[in-house]
């Protein structure tokens, strides 16, 4: 099953010495056996994808220049660690709280239920105001 979020073909060179955070949480996902390839993810319009038979996550290029990277990659670790709970098969982790109102549009347009709800809970968790920490912490809890 793949998940992805928004976007278009880019191809360039990022030096993530100018992203510590993303950095940092990409060397967190390897360590819990995690791909994460900065390149544009098999899916065509995604900003970000997993792969959850490889545990593969892809990160397109533009989303550096576009100033999201970070938050993309919040957004699919959080999938990580749905895969993780899920032990092989994404579950949704029932976090304690939902995603603002301004980001239900990327989302409720998923007919079956458990897709829109993990993917609330990405959503969630990418919006939430500390979810670098928030989670580096679901990984090391699920994972």
């Amino acid at each position: 099953m793949l998940f992805s979020s928004l976007i278009i073909a880019s191809f360039s060179i990022v030096d993530l010495n100018l992203f510590p955070e993303f950095r940092e949480l990409k060397k967190h996902l390897e360590n819990h056996n995690f791909i994460v390839k900065i390149e544009s993810p098999p899916v065509r319009s995604t900003y970000g994808l997993l792969d959850t038979k490889t545990r593969t996550i892809w990160i397109e290029p533009l989303v550096f220049e576009l100033g999201i990277a970070l938050p993309t990659l919040i957004h699919e670790a959080t999938h990580a660690a749905q895969l993780c709970e899920g032990k092989g098969q994404i579950r949704a982790l029932g976090l304690p709280f939902s995603p603002p109102n301004i980001s239900r549009p990327f989302f409720t347009h998923y007919n079956h239920g458990l897709r829109r709800h993990l993917e609330a809970e990405a959503y969630a968790v990418q919006t939430h105001p500390d979810g670098y920490n928030l989670v580096i912490s679901l990984l090391d809890k699920h994972c």
